[in-house]
């Protein structure tokens, strides 16, 4: 089996040329298969769009209680059971429930004015510089900001917590984003003891006036690290993808639909690679036995390109319609904050297309080496205007 070839829990393999093509050759030898990772140990590979619905929409075979995500070490993760990402029905919706207006679709709307004249500020900013880095310049200014608001953080405290959060995402190495974190969590536990003396109309409040003191903490720090690391590596990551596809790029800045454009960037680039869960049960997935206790892995890259569902899926298709990819999820996880990261991904590239006529590369690219936010560290360009 090629599985036992190639490890897709080495974030080395999504950063190869061929890792779509390989990743094809796999699933034609089965939807779903059970193989061994030298650093995660027996793991069932879930690898096409119908398999990947059927994981992610049954909360009650599939757990996340025993963790969300590889690569975050041994035994049971911290704050399990006391978070969203880690939390099963009902007690997920306990902690979804507080914050969801304040990611619905119609606060999204509302909220798009704010996103657009803070994109343009930094867009504008930048293009009278001679070299910028993609991530750090751009892809992570406006969703931090947006939290900021959101999380009612006080303005007097932006700039603090606006270094801590950079270094906790965008830190050179573990140790530094670690010791960011550790700064984070003290603030986040003081602002919400805030909060419940004196409430107001922010995240922070309305998990505190029903959440136990830790309970808020870590789902703030969860709604943060969600808020912007998606927003981030997508925005990276669709713009050298749209630097290598010329074509891609002037139907962006000509005649592309900008909603549907976007929802095509999210499936190409699939930056959260993957999803964990734990079955509850024994059960049968595309024809495999599997045991209560295992470890089940849906690949988000490989449902988005599984040629059953997506026709040509190989191809950066800016008219794609309908597009069902799983970029952010399926059902009781689906997640919370979609409808803003649409709305900051497709302003910003509406930006982008109005006021940048050719982003131009500066030096060689890096890839990150994760597999929970699979991205760039460093995209160096040069943004010329139009």
């Amino acid at each position: 089996m090629l599985l036992d070839t190639y490890d897709l829990t080495d974030p080395t393999f999504w950063a190869e040329d061929d890792a779509y093509t390989i990743l094809d050759e796999i699933r034609r030898e089965g939807a779903v298969q059970r193989h061994e990772s030298a650093e995660e140990g027996v793991l069932w590979a879930v690898l096409t769009h119908r398999d990947a619905l059927a994981v992610l929409g049954d909360a009650r075979s599939f757990s996340s209680q025993g963790g969300s995500l590889l690569g975050t070490g041994d035994g049971p993760p911290a704050g399990a059971g006391k978070m969203m990402a880690l939390s099963d029905p009902p007690r997920h919706r306990a902690y979804r429930e507080p914050v969801a207006p304040f990611f619905s679709a119609r606060h999204a709307a509302r909220l798009e004015e704010r996103v657009r004249e803070l994109t343009e500020q930094v867009v504008e900013r930048l293009l009278i510089r001679e070299k910028i880095d993609f991530v750090r310049d751009i892809g992570a200014i406006v969703p931090l900001t947006v939290m900021c608001d959101l999380m009612g953080i006080p303005a007097e405290d932006r700039d603090e917590v606006t270094a801590m959060c950079d270094q906790a995402f965008l830190g050179h190495n573990p140790a530094e984003r670690r010791a960011a974190h550790q700064r984070l969590l003290p603030y986040l536990i003081q602002l919400a003891m805030q909060r419940r003396e004196e409430p107001r109309d922010d995240i922070i409040s309305a998990l505190a006036a029903s959440l136990e003191l830790d309970e808020v903490v870590l789902n703030c720090d969860n709604i943060i690290v969600g808020g912007i690391q998606t927003v981030r590596h997508t925005a990276a990551m669709a713009m050298l993808s749209l630097m290598r596809n010329a074509d891609a790029w002037r139907e962006l800045q000509e005649k592309a639909d900008q909603k549907v454009a976007t929802e095509e960037l999210l499936r190409w680039t699939s930056v959260g690679l993957h999803v964990l869960r734990t079955a509850k049960t024994d059960v049968e997935l595309a024809g495999q036995r599997i045991s209560a206790g295992d470890r089940v892995v849906v690949w988000t890259p490989a449902a988005n390109r599984d040629a059953a569902v997506f026709e040509d899926p190989h191809r950066l298709d800016l008219a794609r319609h309908p597009n069902r990819h799983i970029a952010f999820g399926w059902g009781e996880h689906y997640c919370i904050g979609g409808p803003l990261a649409r709305t900051e991904l497709r302003v910003l590239f509406t930006v982008l297309s109005t006021l940048v006529a050719e982003v131009e590369p500066l030096g060689a690219h890096e890839y990150n080496q994760s597999i929970i936010n699979f991205g760039l560290d460093s995209f160096p360009v040069r943004l010329h205007r139009r």
